[in-house]
């Protein structure tokens, strides 16, 4: 059975009403074992009247659900729910072909960006990972690669759901609150790898931001252990989306949330510096100075770093603006050995952030 609600012609007060509704139609077709498809009418667009596409797991993006079909039927469109396709089960042959990106259109509008045995996948590996349902995971989303972030985010915020046992590759702890508009915090690791792995999951469930905790090398003289880093750009060393992502493909900091976050290092009156940002597979890139340095010299690098170049690249792929990476200095580690100094401890800051656009 197809639910349909004509908002051009439903009183404003009804919206809401009618959006749970929609929403209740589309949990009820994936309980059943369907993809519940979701089709979207808009009269004022000229190019693209019509949009649809069937989704896995809706109670887990409810929120960003409800969000984006309310601003639909703000406009005036008319929305319908209906049962799709069986649901493929995770071990079917079927499912490889489809969740295959090779050939994806990355310009499909977000509200329809990924196919259901996509998200069906990702939403299981999450669970995997973390150890945590993805209806656990809220909205803005802060990553982390040491446990000692994880317990002072837990004693600041006490209550956090956990993981269902010990030993999970990337644990994740959420403070959650209504509407999804508490924090997850989740333990992903070190490197690139980790990086991708875990935004290519976490974008299924379409995150309003996403936030790393760590470290960085500051290249700089005056740079001092603590500073910390804005970036404006990235220079890709990274290597696991190379294939994927050209590097000729431009990855830049979103504006907004780059002057944003400079508002709030100002306003605490915090030492920043903003620039480009580094990002190597080689934890110990130091040791082969001499193969980066005229990298970090052209690029006029500040400092160097594991995952930001990753996050950011991978949020351009999946239609999140691409974040500011926010760290802090670590080393103080010039290319220069005339200038070089002794690399010095720091107190952990923040690290690469992603912001995702609210529009369908």
């Amino acid at each position: 059975m197809t639910l349909s609600a004509d908002f051009s012609a439903t009183p404003d007060r009804q919206h809401g009403a009618e959006i749970q509704r929609l929403c209740d139609a589309m949990e009820a077709a994936d309980e059943a074992g369907r993809y519940p498809q979701l089709t979207v009418e808009r009269p004022w667009s000229v190019h693209n009247p019509v949009l649809e596409g069937e989704f896995a797991s809706p109670k887990a993006i409810r929120w960003y659900l409800e969000r984006e079909l309310s601003r639909l039927a703000a406009s005036g469109a008319r929305i319908s729910v209906g049962p799709g396709r069986e649901a493929l089960d995770l071990r079917d042959k079927g499912l490889a072909p489809a969740v295959d990106e090779s050939r994806w259109d990355l310009r499909r509008k977000k509200l329809f960006l990924f196919a259901p045995e996509r998200m069906a996948l990702s939403i299981d590996r999450l669970q995997h990972y973390t150890g945590t349902p993805a209806e656990s995971f809220q909205r803005y989303v802060l990553l982390t690669n040491y446990s000692w972030h994880v317990e002072e985010f837990r004693a600041a915020l006490p209550g956090c759901a956990g993981p269902d046992s010990d030993g999970r590759q990337m644990p994740a702890w959420h403070h959650m609150l209504p509407g999804r508009s508490g924090v997850t915090m989740v333990n992903i690791g070190v490197g690139p790898s980790n990086a991708k792995t875990i935004t290519d999951h976490l974008a299924v469930l379409r995150p309003d931001l996403v936030l790393m905790i760590g470290h960085c090398a500051g290249l700089r003289n005056h740079q001092e252990t603590g500073d910390l880093v804005l970036a404006t750009a990235y220079v890709r060393d990274d290597r696991v989306l190379d294939d994927i992502l050209p590097l000729s493909v431009p990855v830049v900091s979103n504006h907004t949330l780059n002057t944003l976050l400079l508002g709030e290092l100002t306003a605490r009156r915090l030492r920043s510096r903003m620039g480009i940002v580094y990002t190597t597979a080689n934890r110990n890139w130091e040791l082969h100075l001499a193969l980066v340095e005229d990298r970090l010299r052209q690029s006029r690098a500040l400092a160097v770093d594991m995952e930001s170049a990753t996050v950011a690249a991978n949020g351009f792929r999946y239609r999140i603006p691409p974040p500011p990476c926010w760290r802090s200095a670590t080393n103080r580690c010039t290319p220069s050995p005339s200038s070089a100094r002794t690399p010095r401890t720091s107190t952990p800051a923040a690290a690469a952030s992603t912001s995702r656009s609210p529009s369908p």
